[in-house]
């Protein structure tokens, strides 16, 4: 009992992070692949493990051995013109992620309350703002740790229904490849949604967060040991864990549920919840309850994604522009820290106002997510070997093959996605 005890007191960023991966954008896009290709993905839940876990872990070392995020690092080492295009990347991706998660939201709270959408869209636009901008750190961070838990409903549903579990296994650990467009495209997804540029951004500057709530903040720079550096390692495996186990239980879930059923295409959120009604079937109206469940999910996990998001974005920028930032500091102090956050959320609002379906939305956000990764990666990699940077805390070797490899494997998907597209 003390262990884990020990083990919840260490859990921070990576955690969260972990946890915020599986947002709106990452829940369609799994369930759109289960639903699509049945167990025909399962698979990448757990090949992805390892590289998920060795590129968030890089990325959380440069934020707590430099303690300045990833584009304050970019800014000193590699100049403007690599700052420049760095942060334009993440600005866009992030600023089109954060309007699908709040459309998504919208759509599942309709399933319960059939308001109409767009003042959905301003209720939870305004209260991440309100949430993000005015509570602290302390207070937020552990808000987000609980709002986590939503995605238990998803595990609980595998061992409800009744499952082929040999098929199962084999389709979780050898790897099945189609060299179409659609598979390419929803795979890039997939990976898109699960190593994401906002992640790398959020979690290296969160550790600069965590250092200075328990004055590890020097004037010299952090002071660490590798004691820490352990911590860091175990707070952040958890939390890929904890996501990739979210991942395969969803793809598992709509494949079971939705696939087999003949229900390939996701197109509303109601569609999305019906794979949650075997939870709930003993209930007289299991199509509601299977409702509030994937609504509960979604708009908790959107809470806890889009400010993230937000906040990712606005230490890219604030970094580039020696601005002060962080959840720390109060409003008046960071102006334009809490500035981005608020641009960024209120142009993520309005692509809602421009027709797209907001679910189709989630998917083609993970996509692009999936391209943009690809040369953020690149420049992880090149830091996290940097001994003028890391000092004592480069990248092993494993680490460095396994970033390395990430970042062959996104691209190659990324650009077989496009190639069988022309095709």
């Amino acid at each position: 009992m003390e262990r884990i005890k020990k083990l919840l007191r260490s859990l921070g960023p990576g955690f969260i992070t972990g946890a915020a991966d599986d947002d709106p954008s990452g829940i369609a896009t799994y369930s759109q692949t289960g639903a699509q290709f049945g167990y025909g993905q399962l698979w990448t839940a757990v090949f992805m493990l390892p590289f998920q876990a060795a590129v968030q872990e890089v990325s959380a070392r440069i934020g707590a051995v430099t303690g300045k995020g990833i584009a304050a690092v970019v800014k000193e080492n590699y100049g403007k013109k690599v700052l420049s295009v760095v942060v334009l990347l993440v600005l866009v991706a992030n600023t089109i992620n954060i309007g699908a998660d709040i459309g998504a939201m919208a759509a599942a709270a309709r399933l319960i309350i059939p308001l109409n959408f767009a003042l959905w869209t301003l209720f939870f636009t305004a209260l991440m703002l309100v949430l993000e901008i005015f509570l602290s750190y302390r207070v937020y961070s552990k808000i987000l740790k609980w709002l986590c838990l939503s995605l238990l409903a998803y595990p609980i549903t595998v061992f409800i229904v009744s499952q082929p579990w040999l098929t199962i296994l084999k389709a979780t650990f050898i790897p099945h490849i189609e060299l179409n467009f659609q598979f390419l495209f929803i795979i890039t997804g997939v990976l898109g949604t699960t190593i994401s540029p906002y992640m790398f951004f959020w979690q290296a500057s969160e550790e600069t967060e965590e250092e200075r709530a328990k004055h590890l903040m020097g004037k010299d720079g952090p002071h660490i040991n590798p004691r820490f550096i352990r911590n860091l390692r175990i707070d952040n495996f958890t939390g890929m864990l904890f996501s990739e186990i979210g991942t395969w239980s969803i793809i598992l879930v709509t494949a079971t549920v939705l696939n087999s059923h003949g229900i390939t295409d996701i197109r509303t959120a109601a569609d999305a919840a019906k794979a949650l009604e075997p939870l709930v079937s003993t209930f007289p109206d299991a199509g509601l309850m299977a409702k509030i469940i994937f609504a509960t999910g979604i708009i908790g996990l959107g809470l806890l994604g889009v400010p993230v998001l937000a906040g990712s974005a606005a230490y890219a920028f604030a970094e580039s522009f020696g601005l002060k930032e962080g959840l720390n500091q109060k409003l008046k102090k960071a102006h334009g820290f809490y500035g981005v956050i608020t641009i960024a959320t209120l142009i993520g609002l309005m692509i809602n106002f421009i027709g797209i379906d907001p679910i189709k939305a989630l998917v083609f956000t993970a996509v692009i997510n999936g391209v943009v990764a690809v040369p953020l990666i690149f420049i992880i990699a090149l830091i996290g070997r940097n001994k003028k940077i890391m000092g004592e805390y480069t990248s092993g070797k494993l680490s460095n093959s396994l970033v390395w490899i990430t970042f062959l494997g996104m691209g190659a998907a990324a650009v077989g996605m496009f190639v069988t597209l022309l095709h």
